[in-house]
């Protein structure tokens, strides 16, 4: 089963948060991990090599930071190329292809976790953050599991980077196959 893992960051070589989760991930056999903003610094996507790259995998994971309340902007450009693409214009020999795919998101946050209530700074939990994503992934028939959400990465020591590493491969590793009834993550 192959698992391919979408960085959308603006700096991930510089992340410490983000490359700890990917580091852990790349233990699990079959796993990818791809980083789209250094792939595709000036923006200009190949969206050939990336519907090949979708359509090779098994499961879909997309990993990054929100950052003002929102995704990177990578994500938002390879989706206008990729998804497009795949769902609008060559639906029945991209898109329809698929359907049926896992999508999980993993991401990360600087705050705390009362911080993302509707008490709290952020006036929201992550998971409405998300919303957009949930929708994309219903428009494109992925099964999407409940986020991965690291809290107060920017404080975070790196045993602590260590441990939500370990956390998301096992996260990962139970999560659900191809085609599977998707399951909640706890």
């Amino acid at each position: 089963m192959k698992t391919l893992i979408l960085i959308f960051h603006p700096d991930f070589k510089h992340s410490r948060a983000n490359r700890a989760l990917a580091n852990a991930a790349m233990q699990i056999p079959g796993t990818e991990v791809f980083d789209v903003q250094a792939a595709y610094p000036d923006g200009n996507i190949d969206s050939d090599a990336e519907v090949e790259r979708l359509l090779s995998a098994d499961r879909i994971v997309y990993q990054f930071p929100i950052q003002w309340y929102a995704a990177p902007p990578i994500l938002q450009a390879w989706q206008n190329a990729v998804l497009t693409r795949m769902y609008y214009i060559n639906y029945e020999n991209e898109g329809r292809l698929l359907e049926g795919t896992p999508l999980f998101i993993a991401t990360t946050v600087g705050n705390t976790p009362a911080a993302y209530t509707p008490q709290g700074v952020n006036l929201m939990p992550v998971s409405a953050l998300l919303n957009p994503l949930r929708s994309m992934a219903n428009r494109c028939g992925l099964p999407l599991t409940e986020p991965f959400v690291v809290y107060e990465t920017m404080k975070a020591d790196d045993e602590t980077l260590q441990k939500a590493g370990a956390s998301y491969a096992s996260w990962l590793s139970r999560a659900p196959a191809p085609h599977a009834n998707v399951l909640e993550h706890a």
